[in-house]
């Protein structure tokens, strides 16, 4: 028979002896037990008695009649899931766009003109689209499958007055649940008895120590990390025992509360939006220009039917279709970089969002720090505090000694599990606090083997009313130690005396005892004074005030800070009369943290750099948050942000303290995503990064979610946008840089798109209007489109970064697709390919070539115009004569290559009779390379302007040539008032 099963054996008799039958607490009306009462009901703020009472069931359980009436009335113990869109809906959906809505109409209007090549691949580019947003979008959101893994298949339920194995789904309020080690809670509880009872509520909380769990009232308005009488549903049982009643079930627990926040949230990223607001405008711009040419065409030259192919034309020039194919191709190779980084992007328009990001709220645990609670410092009696990170820091030191000792009493008076791999790696189990000092002996080879294997004669366990845990072991030679470890004050209280630092009274009075000294002295008691197998320990009287004031020190700095005694006893001494401890010596103090990751440091000063600031959200003790984010670094430490104080604060206030302090401390998850919200509505971009199910909500709301993979849980990974892979906040930084560079070459193609497309519209407006021949046929637009910007806009995603991405700010929210100077710049190169073109097609006309020469010359212009200006759109700012073309040699062969099929497809006959074309000669040729090479001196003019303007620190203007006016202007003004 296993210990659990006797333990279920036992728990149903003494169950049996206290009450035959359980329906006496379940045959009182349940009337007052309503869903409403259950969720709304504080139970961490009544006793174990007043819970009962409330919920009409009692410490033996429900009977199994009464369990089905509330199953009616609760509903089964499961969380609630979204209903899930229909995959036809969300593939048509992929087709809501303005732009696209356009191009459809642009595919059948072509279709009806029976140009059914041009139509296939307008249709093409419209499939392919949508096929690639209708896989992102299903796979996307998968969240409230992984908050349900976290339920727990079974637990042992107290119903009918026996101890059952029953499923989870059908627990109901008023139950009586039975915990022990390695449980995952079913339900949320409330905890009647509990027997040194400690569960891991980081995914709720953030805090890496285990909570330790007891049956007392919390107040009403508690954090959640202080409802100590409260176990939550999801959360892992580490030790101990325990029994709770059910207070909450499904969506009434904790975890249905963050599932219904990730169901509910939802934000757009910045991108998305963007492009929402690009193709609206471009749409409807299209629509009114493509109308005024075909309503003025008509009237002006009464000829309908030209004027609707020159309205086809303008709209097929003007839509930039192959744009989100740019974006597809610039983001998918961003993916494939940043998964290189160990950066895996679960959303394709992250990868941009992460670029433009100007705060990040990061968890704590996991994310900054290691998760990993760790000895740090230790002060040996009432000594100052020394580090003791690595052997290494003490190896020289004259207190090395007493550090070992320090370590070794601590080491053996300690629940950790320690097991030896094969491959000789230590791994440990138990208690965080436990382990770190465990871990912290090993590691200064403080204690061995064969310490570890002396005979434990008498334990206290650790219990939070004790507030300490005690060990006797037999030595070697048949004497006994006892070793105590707990809060600094309670261990305090039990000493007589105190070790000295290196042998030294440091100007104390007192005397120093030598061990051997006081074996001799200590007669006949079996009591010995404190030594370990380092040698002699030299003590003083204790000094209580002294050890108060380092404790203080210690966890002023945020540091969990634990006290070790020790008690040498003889030969003859009875382990069972030194129970209670006393007349001990205090050995010191062990200070521990969970230290920042390697690197993170260095990491959030790039992000300060970069023009991101860094916010730490956690729900850990807002001292141990300010510890760590003066070590990484943090701007604003000192005026911590707590979840408590933000139940008082309005909106307003909320945003006014976000922007005082870098650190928002013992929150919960409707905290973290009100303080993500707050941050959004003051017009920042929010990426948020966590591990735990606490993250969840906060990581679907922000603009781009990223979760840790190694450590993190499967809801925060499923909830996020972009995974690390290996969990770390140095990735993040890398990440930023790729995301900037996508969208460098994101906007770069943009502005080439849109510039082309400005001048093929203003080209065919005028010349319906000025009753000319029609200029470009719907057959030739898509030739443009389709055949060289659409080779060329694709390469363009493919440019490389310059390096600077991280010593420049993000960019504004409010920039858009191009910024004000690169829509300037836009507009005025648009002019003037487009006057270029309309002047040459008109003189040609006018000087008699035919209309097919004079299209070829116009559309061997425009072509060439391409050519040059996929050149200039590599950079907003760094000129084309500065940039390497092998940088990016997939644009330059894409350029060079179109440049060769517009000329070859000139000299076939037959594609040069179904594209209208004809040969051009040499003459020719060379007059459209001169005014082709023309544009450059606008756009490199605009961008050389720009920089001698940013030299003399004007930075404001929308144009270089703006800008030089400006200037000239304040000039002659100084000129006038200095004459």
């Amino acid at each position: 028979m296993t210990n659990a099963t006797k333990r279920e054996n036992q728990t149903a008799e003494e169950l049996a002896t206290n009450s035959t039958m359980t329906g006496n607490a379940t045959g009182a009306s349940i009337a007052a037990v309503t869903n409403e009462m259950v969720a709304e009901e504080a139970w961490h703020s009544l006793s174990p008695e007043a819970t009962l009472d409330a919920l009409h069931t009692a410490a033996n359980g429900l009977s199994s009649e009464e369990s089905k009436r509330r199953l009616g009335i609760f509903g089964e113990n499961a969380l609630e899931a979204a209903v899930p869109t229909p995959k036809w809906k969300v593939f048509l959906l992929q087709f809501k766009s303005p732009l696209i809505a356009v191009l459809i109409v642009c595919g059948i209007v072509t279709m009806v003109l029976d140009h059914h090549v041009d139509a296939i691949a307008i249709f093409v580019v419209l499939l392919l689209n949508a096929i690639i947003g209708f896989y992102q979008e299903i796979k996307a959101n998968q969240a409230v499958r992984a908050l349900a893994s976290l339920s727990a298949p079974t637990s042992r339920v107290i119903r009918d007055g026996r101890v059952a194995s029953l499923s989870t789904p059908s627990l109901v309020p008023g139950d009586v649940v039975l915990l022990e080690s390695g449980d995952r809670v079913p339900a949320d509880l409330r905890l009647i008895e509990t027997n040194n009872l400690r569960i891991d509520e980081s995914m709720l909380t953030g805090e890496s120590e285990d909570a330790s769990k007891n049956t007392k009232v919390s107040d009403r308005d508690a954090p959640l990390g202080d409802r100590k009488s409260i176990a939550f549903s999801g959360t892992m049982v580490t030790g101990g025992r325990g029994r709770g009643v059910v207070v909450g079930t499904g969506s009434n627990t904790e975890l249905g509360e963050i599932n219904d926040l990730v169901i509910g949230t939802h934000a757009s990223t910045p991108l998305e939006q963007i492009m929402s607001r690009t193709e609206r405008g471009i749409a409807i711009a299209v629509i009114i220009v493509a109308l005024f040419v075909f309503i003025g065409g008509t009237i002006i030259n009464g000829n309908a039917t030209d004027a609707f192919l020159s309205s086809v034309a303008l709209a097929v020039a003007a839509m930039p279709e192959a744009l989100p194919i740019v974006l597809t191709v610039a983001m998918s190779l961003a993916v494939s970089r940043m998964a290189k980084r160990n950066a895996i992007v679960r959303t394709l328009p992250a990868v941009e969002t992460l670029g433009s990001a100007t705060v990040i709220g990061s968890d704590k645990t996991g994310t900054l720090t290691q998760n990993r609670m760790t000895v740090e410092t230790c002060s040996i009696g009432a000594a100052q505090p020394h580090d003791c990170r690595s052997q290494e820091d003490i190896e020289s030191q004259l207190w090395k000694d007493d550090v070992a000792r320090l370590l070794r009493a601590g080491a053996l008076t300690n629940e950790a599990h320690r097991h030896v791999e094969a491959s000789g790696e230590v791994r440990y189990g138990g208690d965080a606090v436990d382990v770190a000092m465990a871990r912290a002996a090993d590691d200064m080879g403080a204690v061995s083997q064969s310490d570890r294997d002396l005979p434990i004669v008498f334990e206290t366990p650790y219990e939070p009313e004790l507030r300490y845990s005690m060990t006797i072991r037999r030595n070697a030679d048949g004497s006994y130690t006892q070793y105590v470890k707990g809060a600094p004050d309670t261990v305090a209280a039990m000493c007589a005396t105190m070790a000295v630092e290196g042998g030294r009274n440091n100007g104390e009075t007192g005397a120093n005892v030598d061990v051997a000294e006081s074996g001799r002295n200590s007669g006949g008691t079996g009591e010995r004074s404190a030594d370990g197998r380092n040698g002699s320990a030299v003590t003083e009287p204790i000094d209580l005030a002294r050890i108060d004031e380092v404790y203080e020190g210690m966890g002023g700095k945020g540091l969990r800070v634990i006290g070790v005694a020790m008690r040498e006893l003889g030969p003859d001494a009875r382990p069972q009369d030194y129970r209670e401890p006393e007349s001990m010596t205090f050995l010191g103090l062990e200070g521990m943290l969970d230290p920042p990751r390697e690197g993170v440091r260095e990491a959030i000063a790039q992000c300060a750099q970069a023009g991101i600031e860094v916010k730490m959200i956690t729900g850990d003790h807002p001292l141990t948050a300010q510890a760590i984010g003066e070590r990484l670094g943090l701007r604003h430490t000192d005026n911590a942000i707590t979840g408590s104080e933000m139940l008082e604060m309005s909106d307003e206030v909320l945003k006014a303290r976000l922007k005082e302090t870098s650190i928002a401390a013992r929150v919960s998850p409707q905290d973290k995503l009100r303080i993500v919200e707050a941050l959004q509505d003051e017009g920042h971009t929010v990426a948020v990064t966590g591990d735990g199910v606490n993250d969840a909500p906060a990581l679907k709301a922000a603009s781009v979610g990223i979760a840790m993979g190694e450590s993190g849980t499967d809801v925060a990974r499923e909830a996020s946008d972009v995974v690390l892979t290996d969990d770390n906040f140095v990735t993040i930084t890398q990440a930023v840089r790729e995301g900037r560079v996508t969208f460098k070459a994101i906007r770069g193609s943009a502005f080439f798109l849109l510039s082309t497309a400005v001048a093929a519209v203003i080209a065919v407006g005028v010349n319906v209007i000025a009753e000319m021949p029609l200029l470009f046929m719907p057959l030739q637009m898509l030739w443009i489109n389709f055949v060289t910007n659409g080779v060329q806009d694709i390469a363009l995603a493919f440019e490389p970064g310059q390096g600077d991405e991280l010593s420049r700010p993000p960019r504004k929210a409010s920039e858009g697709l191009l910024s004000a100077a690169m829509w300037a710049r836009t507009a005025v190169c648009g002019l003037w390919m487009a006057i270029c073109i309309l002047v040459m097609f008109r003189v040609m006309i006018d000087d008699g070539y035919d209309e097919t020469t004079a299209r070829t010359m116009a559309l061997t212009l425009l072509v060439l115009f391409n050519f040059f200006m996929s050149m200039s759109a590599r950079s907003e700012n760094i000129s084309i004569f500065r940039l390497n073309p092998l940088r990016n040699p997939f644009l330059l062969i894409a350029a060079v290559l179109a440049l060769i099929v517009h000329a070859s497809v000139m000299y076939i006959p037959a594609a040069a009779a179904v594209l209208g074309v004809g040969p051009l000669s040499a003459t020719e040729w060379l007059i459209c390379w001169a005014l082709g090479l023309s544009v450059l001196v606008f756009s490199e003019g605009d961008k050389l302007i720009r920089t001698l303007m940013a030299k003399y620190g004007y930075h404001g203007a929308r144009s270089g040539l703006r800008a030089a006016g400006h200037r000239a202007r304040r000039g002659v003004l100084r000129l006038l008032n200095n004459s």
